[in-house]
């Protein structure tokens, strides 16, 4: 009857869970004050149902689909998070399994030495005073050790286990959110450097004919020195637009072959080829706040290392608490060797223990402090990931409506420069214009040319960047 109480005294205590438990992250901002940083669309034809993981598809561009999967799979900061998540399951493993007790295979021999002792006869003390005793001891058996979790000290200990594995989850999806976002950006501006330096390469052509025919004009008296020095000027100032150009474009070749997992150099071969510029889609996915919140990696790390935080807490408090362990020991064996083959003659023994530091000298209220201390840190890193969530978002969308309405314009003007080579083409086969002024005009439409596939590319990055700042690039549900 009194062991079954105790067992049920123990099965009581063991449902009993030190220090607060997790009720989710703190609210940082109204859904009402989350919806502004959705408002500076504008005019942006958007899509209220949110992206897809692989939002790159939508840009249209295999080599850049390529470039993304290969670097999902090979680029080194995704095997270190990928590892780290290997480790904080395997954490989470071992903290679940030191619930349960811990048996070891036990195989002994002790040989003992007992002055003052005779086993072998009987007499009072002064008799066996003066007697010694060899003895040998062999055991074959098991070991048992098991720690009740009386006040869930354990049981809170994995918890945060999970937690931080959760953590280490997003924290492998915000490095492949980051990546793509890196490579589809790289991809883009390699692109625009391409484009950018076949128009630079076509200005020159022009302006080393221009130059040629206004020294002609200057032997012929119809020219002056300052006519020429002038051409030269601009020639020279648009050859060395040339090389800024060519070594940016260098670079980008270069960041993403390190990006995708390779040396510099390997995607040369592949990538210099002229290729078209992707464009965004006509719609532009942005989903809601309340989405955001939930989609974004470093929101969901963060949100995962409160919730670790506040369970070690009550890791700390189990602590302060009596801890009461069990040792068991089982085997058979005695005296002499041959004695391991009796099965019926075995040994047991039990051993309970009770402990308590109450007298520690203020170290368990201390680390108390300390894991409140550190679940208030978690929470305002929690508060300003929230905050430069909103940021990044709104930012974005912001920048992709205003570089918008700049495309647009530059689109007018590039197609009213087009529309003034087609008309002073006329001018100058009726002989109204002379060749040098023709190609003037012809150069000014390259540089409009320039001047747009430049906004068309940072429009695409920020196409890409809301793509990062609104969390697309994983799904939160897996």
């Amino acid at each position: 009857m009194k062991q079954r109480f105790l067992l049920a005294s123990l099965l009581t205590l063991t449902g009993c869970m030190s220090g607060p438990d997790y009720k989710g992250p703190p609210q940082t901002v109204s859904q009402t004050v989350a919806r502004q940083a959705f408002q500076r669309t504008g005019d942006i034809p958007t899509d209220p149902a949110g992206g897809v993981a692989r939002w790159w598809e939508a840009l249209g561009d295999p080599t850049l689909n390529d470039l993304i999967a290969r670097a999902l799979v090979n680029n080194p900061n995704v095997a270190v998070a990928e590892a780290r998540l290997r480790q904080a399951r395997a954490n989470l493993r071992l903290e679940q399994a030191n619930l349960l007790p811990n048996v070891n295979g036990m195989t002994m021999y002790a040989h003992a030495h007992l002055p003052g002792v005779n086993f072998n006869q009987s007499g009072n003390d002064s008799n066996q005073s003066n007697n010694t005793t060899d003895l040998n001891l062999y055991n074959l058996g098991f070991d048992a050790r098991w720690e009740i979790d009386l006040f869930g000290g354990q049981r809170r200990t994995a918890e945060a286990a999970g937690a931080q594995a959760g953590a280490a989850e997003a924290k492998l999806a915000d490095v492949k959110v980051s990546l793509s976002a890196e490579i589809a950006q790289a991809y883009v501006n390699l692109r625009d450097r391409q484009q950018r330096l076949q128009l630079n390469r076509q200005s020159v052509a022009l302006e080393e004919q221009m130059l040629a025919l206004t020294r002609q004009r200057f032997a012929g008296g119809t020219a002056s020195a300052a006519d020429v020095a002038d051409v030269e000027s601009e020639l020279e100032s648009t050859r060395a637009d040339l090389v800024p150009l060519t070594a940016e474009l260098d670079a980008y070749l270069d960041e993403l072959a390190t990006l995708t997992g390779d040396a510099p150099g390997t995607l040369d071969a592949a990538l210099r080829p002229l290729a078209p510029l992707p464009l965004p889609p006509a719609q532009i996915p942005v989903g809601d706040p309340a989405s955001l919140l939930q989609r974004r990696p470093d929101i969901r790390a963060a949100e995962r290392n409160l919730a670790a935080a506040t369970a070690k807490i009550g890791a700390a408090e189990a602590a302060r608490f009596p801890r009461l362990s069990f040792m068991g020991i089982i085997g058979i064996g005695g005296t002499k060797l041959s004695d391991l083959g009796h099965l019926d003659d075995f040994a047991a023994l039990v051993a309970p223990q009770l402990s308590w530091s109450f007298l520690d000298f203020g170290r368990n209220r201390a680390r108390v402090a300390q894991a409140e201390g550190a679940r208030d840190e978690a929470e305002a890193q929690y508060r300003a990931a929230v905050l430069a969530a909103l940021r990044d978002a709104e930012d974005a969308l912001s920048r992709f409506r205003n570089r918008r309405a700049a495309v647009a314009t530059l689109a007018r003007s590039e197609e009213s420069a087009a529309q003034s080579v087609q008309l002073n083409a006329q001018r100058y086969q009726a002989g109204t214009i002379t060749l040098v002024s023709y190609l003037d005009v012809q150069r000014r439409h390259l540089a409009s040319e320039q001047q747009l596939s430049t906004a068309k590319a940072n429009l695409t990055n920020d196409f890409v960047a809301i793509q990062k700042a609104m969390g697309f690039g994983w799904d939160a549900r897996r």
